[in-house]
């Protein structure tokens, strides 16, 4: 079995974001390694904000990037705490970007060796999975992706196999 020395773990800071943490510090705690959690923040979110400023709306772009990572900052503090694992073992990046993008290039620039992701977004959409991050980080990650489903979402789906 292979050995992997870095690994990142997406978040999105959705109610499924503990578990997938928790997931990823059990296979970070058995390899003896460090995690790196990304956490990106869509462009497309940032440009709609300014696009609600360019019609005179008090909000602006930079503070909304600045608030949106301070927030996340602190939901990271409590997930890790949550998880048991060392804080000192935990590296963290808020990019701004499209998440496809920079989760790759995180992979590549940080010699990550396994990403874990879950399968939901901030959508929640159950029947969607074509088109999401997850499937195209599937697709096109140069690195082994591993895939966190919760109890809820293992039990959807279980009974949709048809056994006969």
């Amino acid at each position: 079995m292979a050995t992997f020395k870095k690994i990142l773990v997406a978040i999105g800071f959705t109610p499924y974001s503990q578990g997938i943490f928790n997931f990823a510090a059990k296979i970070a705690e058995a390899a003896g390694t460090d995690l790196l959690v990304a956490s990106i923040i869509n462009t497309r979110d940032v440009e709609t904000v300014s696009t609600i400023s360019a019609l005179g709306y008090t909000v602006d772009g930079e503070h909304y990037i600045s608030a949106i990572r301070e927030e996340r900052m602190v939901l990271l503090d409590k997930i890790i705490v949550t998880s048991g694992f060392a804080k000192e073992k935990v590296h963290s990046r808020f990019i701004m970007g499209n998440p496809i993008d920079e989760l790759l290039k995180l992979c590549v620039t940080e010699d990550v060796e396994m990403i874990v992701m879950g399968t939901k977004g901030r959508t929640d959409l159950e029947t969607i999975f074509i088109g999401s991050v997850a499937e195209k980080i599937f697709r096109r990650a140069p690195v082994t992706v591993v895939s966190y489903r919760d109890e809820n979402q293992a039990a959807k789906l279980k009974k949709r196999i048809h056994l006969n």
